[in-house]
């Protein structure tokens, strides 16, 4: 009899319980016959009552848990808590997933397919669109494009300048990124990661804390010879945060002004570091109080919470 892939579903919560709830709905009525799925909730030390009403949570189609964090260990260092578990539980494959997304039925028999179909696949992410009524610009689309607004068809690094984007994002899907193929970096928002990867080249970088960390997994994954892979055989919706992840933001501003220079400076050739090194000056000059925060940090090598997260 054929062993079943035994895949660990990792969803990082930081407050937001009704968020939560909504994704392990969404989770309740997934396809998951033929293989050997859980649900691992981090409550990554909510202030609200995320882990009194999760703490006797039943799935009806698969196991759940919740590990209770003291403190904020961030995204990386919070999914690293997950991680960690479900590899000494033998997870063959680890999906992380946001709480404020939801997606298709099987979405997760369609991505483990593709990872058992090519065993060089470390990192995999799906198609993902804008929940309605989440879209960056509402008064650029007609009603019924709602829902069909594109927020991540493969992640973009420009190597002269160190910034990450997604491709075709506020685009509406015509059919134009309906081809599976390699890319710069797989989004965190929903991510299958192969065990043996990790096992081989190491977990989240806890020290970026927030932002970066998934382009900085999928470059070391490339590094080390393994495929970075955007799907468009599934789908998902995001309820993106403007808010938490609009420009201006502090936390915003903090992190990813810190967290871009180092991985510039660890991944980029030598004219992009001298690049790099004349922005930061700009940034700490004219940049926003937690972009020169950001750049400070960043020489003092100030990572982790850093001076944002008390």
């Amino acid at each position: 009899m054929t062993k079943k892939p035994k895949v660990s579903l990792i969803v990082l919560a930081y407050n937001g319980i009704d968020l939560t709830l909504e994704v392990l709905e969404c989770i309740s009525k997934l396809e998951v016959d033929g293989l050997n799925v859980e649900t691992v909730v981090v409550d990554n030390a909510s202030k609200d009552e995320t882990f009194e009403k999760l703490k006797d949570y039943k799935l009806s189609n698969m196991p759940f848990k919740i590990i209770r964090n003291e403190k904020n260990l961030g995204f990386a260092g919070g999914n690293n808590v997950g991680i960690i578990d479900a590899i000494e539980r033998k997870a063959d494959y680890i999906i992380l997933l946001n709480n404020d997304i939801y997606f298709t039925k099987e979405i997760v028999k369609v991505v483990v397919n593709e990872v058992l179909k090519d065993k060089k696949i470390g990192l995999i992410s799906p198609k993902m669109y804008f929940a309605k009524g989440y879209e960056f610009h509402k008064e650029r689309y007609k009603k019924e494009d709602l829902g069909k607004v594109i927020w991540y068809a493969g992640g973009i690094i420009d190597k002269d300048n160190v910034y990450s984007s997604h491709r075709g994002v506020d685009e509406i899907d015509k059919g134009q990124y309906d081809k599976q193929e390699e890319t710069d970096y797989a989004s965190g928002a929903f991510v299958l990661l192969n065990s043996k990867l990790l096992k081989e080249i190491g977990l989240l970088d806890d020290k970026l804390f927030l932002y970066w960390e998934d382009a900085d997994l999928s470059q070391r994954a490339k590094m080390a010879g393994w495929k970075v892979i955007y799907t468009s055989k599934t789908k998902l919706w995001h309820k993106v945060s403007v808010a938490a992840g609009g420009p201006g933001g502090e936390t915003n501003d903090y992190f990813l002004t810190r967290n871009r220079l180092v991985y510039g400076f660890r991944y980029m050739p030598l004219r992009t570091k001298f690049a790099l090194i004349r922005d930061s000056i700009r940034l700490f000059i004219l940049g926003r109080k937690w972009q020169k925060k950001g750049v400070i940090d960043f020489y003092l090598n100030r990572l982790g919470k850093g001076s944002r997260i008390k």
